[in-house]
């Protein structure tokens, strides 16, 4: 079991290390995007989900307190999905379906985070291979 936890934290991890990387790469227009959107914070707001998707990745990776790392990306999705993918917004069908899409995965993908971290926090599973003893332990 060790190598199919271990092959999940990285595919998981691998979807927010690159956003991160997009994140602080195109900053610019990212913000510029954001702004359009409604979503608050413009260039700052962009860099620092882009730094709280890419360090979580990196605890979750790595098994440096994964559930912290699994906190820190359901704590930048979750005001991404509600600014970004605001589907509730749009007035053009195709824009709308969309939007629902993006905003049903980053659900999914908070469910994920929550779920990761109950793993590493409370059930005391084996993860496969991290690097450090929970810093958070629940159970």
């Amino acid at each position: 079991m060790d190598i199919v936890f271990l092959i999940a934290r990285i595919l998981f991890a691998l979807i927010f290390i690159f956003s991160a990387i997009g994140h602080i790469t195109q900053a610019k227009g990212m913000a510029q995007y954001a702004t359009a959107k409604g979503a608050p914070g413009g260039e700052f707001g962009v860099i620092a989900s882009g730094v709280l998707m890419g360090l979580g990745g990196l605890m979750v990776l790595l098994g440096v307190w994964g559930g912290l790392g699994a906190l820190l990306i359901a704590a930048a999705l979750i005001p991404v999905t509600f600014f970004m993918h605001a589907f509730w917004k749009e007035s053009d069908a195709q824009a709308k379906q969309a939007e629902q899409i993006s905003f049903n995965k980053n659900l999914g993908l908070i469910g994920g985070a929550l779920a990761l971290f109950l793993l590493f926090a409370v059930t005391g599973a084996d993860m496969g291979l991290t690097i450090t003893e929970p810093l958070i332990a629940l159970g």
